[in-house]
């Protein structure tokens, strides 16, 4: 698109406005008819922990959302010379899972509790026998389960329940509803009749029924949406709280809001069957679409929903690049010491690539990323570790090189399950989030770590805010009889398949014995867990 049809777009309202709320980032993306980006925002943030919860105040929340709107609307402007007052299509994406209940006032009752948290185990294990069906310690009914457990107050008095992008989407629209991809991953849905399965249902409610509460679980859940529904309107509340300058217009068709999960297959074009994703930034995880049920139930594994209902499986770990961040902002704080200003993004860039350099296992290297807890591999709290023995091969190569082969660490181990003991098909694996920015780096150590080619598409970047974008864009434009698979295939990304890496056996072979250092180490992390503050 050149500029005068770009420019004429967005003053007729043919774009589509997708924002993600991401663990470290609230991102804005504007797209033209074309579906491409032509405007963006972002916002930094940061999850607190307070009280033994992580969480993000509701200040934190509209803060955010506001300021990166406000930065995507300053793009526009600048680049096109026109002031935003229109979108065709918006939608609203989030961190999976967590916890927001909301009593009748409409008030938040408990802060925020996101998916980091590693604080309902009792509750996942007993739903997940209940059920016959993994139900994690992220997922919002196992919250709502513990709260009950553990007697808190305010349960009874629960009137919504829901997740971050489900409450902004409500403030936003007045409508309380959720993605299926994302309702998915507050309580198990049914792939048949694409709504909160039934049978568990019940046995929810017949196992809390002794506590009296006012309440049945469908009563506080939100209602589920396909992709390519519309899932409300833009109200003129929620205009002003979008837009606090008051040139946004009310009225904007929104679409079914997603989790990450869901963003991220769509931004990837992974919604196909035996597609799969991996998006690696604060967490990781990994999406496979499935061709048919796995053969049992595995507690690392979890069992999602593409945006248009199709089965997933999700390997989700808790831990990335935060402890990867940590080291490369020493590295500038170095580089500062001694007068010099190099740009964040090169360090990132030189730093990764030098990982390159090192011996396919990391010289004898070990590190554990554990920012929080990890149940991949049992850990309900986490320290950030870096060990090495005297005769590790101790350089800045194989430094780096373990830092990003840890980040990939409890990823592996949820993976091997499901492509070595379920023999799950994948025709392509795509790669995308932060870790993958830098060219070729985590694309060549992913493909070592699953044993299996990568491709990484140039528009990686752009992540799941580009992806919620996609999905307004879908729900505004679809033709009748139009899959979100045909849509993405046709008339987003056709013609690029994305640039593929097959692994380096060396690689492959490194990646192993680092895994067994890994596995072998992890009474290390356990001992740092209960003696280090």
């Amino acid at each position: 698109m050149g500029m005068t049809e770009i420019r004429d777009a967005i003053v007729n309202g043919k774009t589509a406005l997708g924002i993600e709320f991401g663990s470290t980032r609230i991102k804005a993306v504007l797209v033209g008819e074309d579906n491409t980006p032509i405007a963006a925002g972002n916002h930094e943030w940061e999850n607190r922990y307070e009280n033994n919860i992580w969480t993000y105040s509701l200040e934190d929340i509209w803060n955010g959302l506001q300021d990166s709107y406000r930065e995507m609307a300053k793009d526009v402007k600048a680049k096109y010379g026109v002031t935003l007052t229109k979108v065709g299509a918006l939608g609203i994406s989030a961190m999976m899972h967590g916890y927001m209940a909301i009593n009748k006032e409409g008030k938040l009752m408990v802060p925020f509790r996101t998916w980091r948290n590693t604080i309902t185990e009792e509750a996942s294990v007993k739903l997940t026998k209940l059920f016959d069906f993994n139900i994690p310690q992220r997922w919002s009914v196992a919250h709502l389960y513990q709260a009950i457990l553990n007697k808190e107050e305010h349960v009874k008095d629960i009137n919504f329940l829901t997740t971050l992008e489900g409450y902004v989407h409500w403030k936003l629209t007045g409508r309380k509803v959720l993605g299926i991809g994302e309702a998915a991953g507050m309580m198990p849905v049914d792939a048949a009749t694409r709504q909160y399965s039934s049978t568990m249902v019940k046995a929810f409610d017949e196992l809390v029924a002794p506590e009296g509460f006012s309440w049945k679980l469908l009563d506080i859940l939100p209602e589920i949406l396909v992709a390519g529904e519309n899932a409300g309107c833009l109200t003129e509340e929620g205009a002003r709280l979008l837009d606090t300058t008051g040139q946004l217009q009310a009225g904007i068709p929104i679409c079914p809001p997603e989790g990450d999960a869901g963003t991220g297959m769509v931004a990837t074009n992974s919604v196909a069957k035996r597609t799969g994703n991996v998006s690696a930034g604060t967490s990781v995880f990994a999406m496979v679409v499935l061709e048919k049920e796995l053969a049992k139930v595995h507690p690392e594994i979890d069992m999602v929903m593409t945006p248009d209902g199709s089965a997933v499986a999700m390997v989700h770990c808790n831990n990335c690049t935060s402890d990867l961040n940590a080291w490369i902002d020493l590295f500038e704080e170095f580089t500062q010491a001694f007068g010099m200003k190099v740009d964040k993004n090169d360090l990132f860039g030189t730093l990764y690539r030098k990982a390159l350099e090192g011996d396919p296992d990391c010289g004898g290297l070990l590190a554990y990323n554990y920012f929080s807890g990890e149940h991949i591999t049992g850990f309900e709290e986490g320290r950030p570790l870096f060990v090495r023995n005297p005769e590790s091969n101790f350089n800045l190569a194989n430094f780096m090189r373990v830092h990003l082969f840890t980040a990939l660490g409890a990823l592996k181990t949820g993976l091997d399950i499901l492509l070595k003991e379920e023999n799950v098909q994948i025709d392509k694996l795509l790669g995308h989030g932060g870790l993958f920015k830098t060219k070729e780096v985590g694309q060549k150590l992913l493909a070592a770590a699953v044993n299996a080619p990568v491709s990484v598409m140039e528009t990686a970047g752009e992540g799941g805010a580009w992806g919620i974008a996609l999905l307004a864009s879908y729900m505004m434009t679809k033709k009748d009889g139009e899959s979100l698979a045909q849509f993405l295939d046709n008339r987003v990304f056709a013609g690029n398949a994305g640039v593929k890496i097959e692994p380096d056996p060396r690689d492959v072979e490194g990646f192993n014995k680092f895994v067994e250092r890994y596995t072998k180490g992890l009474p290390i992390e356990k001992a740092a867990v209960e003696n280090l503050i």
